[in-house]
């Protein structure tokens, strides 16, 4: 089988200079693509432009600097506004990543809307950052944590999602694709029942939002989190949207500079969104150059980048899959960029230090996810994530890895 690419790839990967490094003497082959993607040259260059050209800080200065660098702040919140096809630029939140996304719905909603007894709903595939704020919010609130199982290809239960709506379902957040297990949830479906029944829905967008368009407003989603760094763009800055009656509806998250529009020491009359959730110096750089890795996303076309890579994780689990002993964790129809796997009789993070020394880069171990880890009895798995800019000469050198690897553990 070849996969074929609707764009050129070598022109691509040599958009990326650490693609082109070595490790232990080997051509790296990056397959950790789940836990941080690999940063363009454009985006490079977006950085050292900022810090030499428009170093300043922004919202509150009439010089030169500030006025570019504040100009340029608000270009990204803009692109963001259109990457996602959200109807207001201030329903964009600029944050710290997804984990700071979901931290700040799960303090601030419930502050306004949960009381005793009132449930919120996640699911059993979770990442950590999607079950411990609400986790600490519901101890805080007197709330009730409830989940909806998987199946054993992982897969969401959706007739225990509908019994577990009720009345007292303040919120549900669930991940649109999982980090484990590649698993693409019905969105949609998830969105409409718990709209039906009155409840407002987050969706963690971590692990969906770099592989396939995503529209908010089509969705009809309430509140969508994610990161700049697992789309090409820096660390340090992600993103919440919100519906606007919600983020008015909701107390301000930390109070400081920025979030204000007067201050007096017997009150303080908060600002307008979005700055109203965007206390103090954010993280000016990353946030201006998170605009040029959605540039870069756009110029390849995020249709031409879910065709690739829908034929590429095909291409891989076919040829995995004819590794005597292999064990996938993770079998939905619908799935997404994220391999877990096994080799019986080995463990996963022996696996993942051979492979290491191949040049291989894979995640091992729970991801985060150990609720799901215990659903299947497993300690953690073998994780091959992939991204644009991979290709089938690294499955295959994936696959000869692992084989050797089982080889050499056996």
């Amino acid at each position: 089988m070849k996969v074929l690419t609707p764009y050129d790839i070598a022109a691509v990967r040599a958009d990326f200079p650490l693609l082109r490094t070595t490790v232990n003497g080997k051509p790296l082959i990056y397959l950790d693509n789940g836990a941080t993607t690999q940063k363009p040259r454009f985006v490079i260059d977006a950085i050292q432009q900022y810090y030499t050209l428009q170093n300043s800080n922004i919202h509150r200065g009439v010089h030169h600097l500030s006025q570019l660098a504040t100009d340029a702040y608000e270009v990204t919140r803009n692109k963001l506004k259109d990457f996602i096809h959200a109807e207001h630029g201030h329903e964009i939140i600029l944050t710290a990543g997804t984990t700071h996304s979901i931290n700040l719905v799960s303090t601030c909603f419930g502050k306004a809307f949960v009381k005793e007894g009132d449930e919120v709903i996640i699911s059993a595939m979770e990442h950590h950052s999607n079950i411990v704020p609400w986790q600490m919010m519901c101890e805080e609130r007197g709330a009730k944590l409830k989940v909806v199982p998987i199946d054993d290809d992982g897969v969401l239960d959706m007739d225990a999602y509908a019994r577990l709506l009720n009345d007292r379902v303040k919120l549900v957040s669930m991940t649109y694709v999982s980090n484990t297990l590649g698993t693409i949830n019905p969105v949609q479906q998830i969105i409409q029942m718990a709209h039906e029944n009155g409840s407002p829905v987050l969706l963690d967008a971590a692990q969906a939002v770099q592989h396939m368009a995503i529209d908010v407003q089509a969705l009809d989603v309430d509140f969508l989190a994610f990161s700049g760094h697992k789309m090409y763009g820096p660390t340090g800055v992600g993103v919440l949207y919100g519906k606007e009656k919600w983020l008015n509806a909701m107390p301000p998250y930390q109070g400081g500079g920025d979030m204000i529009k007067d201050v007096t020491f017997e009150k303080t009359t908060y600002n307008d969104l979005p700055f109203k959730f965007e206390a103090g110096t954010p993280n000016i750089e990353a946030g201006i150059c998170l605009g040029a890795s959605i540039d870069y996303i756009n110029q390849i076309g995020l249709d031409h980048i879910a065709e690739y890579e829908a034929e590429l994780l095909h291409y891989a689990l076919e040829a995995l899959a004819e590794i005597e002993g292999i064990r996938f964790i993770g079998k939905a129809r619908e799935r997404s960029s994220v391999i877990s796997f096994l080799i019986e009789g080995t463990h996963p993070y022996d696996v993942g230090v051979i492979l290491d020394k191949l040049g291989i880069a894979v995640r091992t171990g729970h991801h985060c996810t150990q609720p799901l880890m215990d659903r299947f009895g497993i300690p953690g798995t073998v994780r091959a994530s992939i991204a644009m800019y991979n290709t089938q000469e690294d499955i295959d050198g994936l696959v000869a890895g692992v084989k050797r690897a089982a080889r050499m553990l056996l």
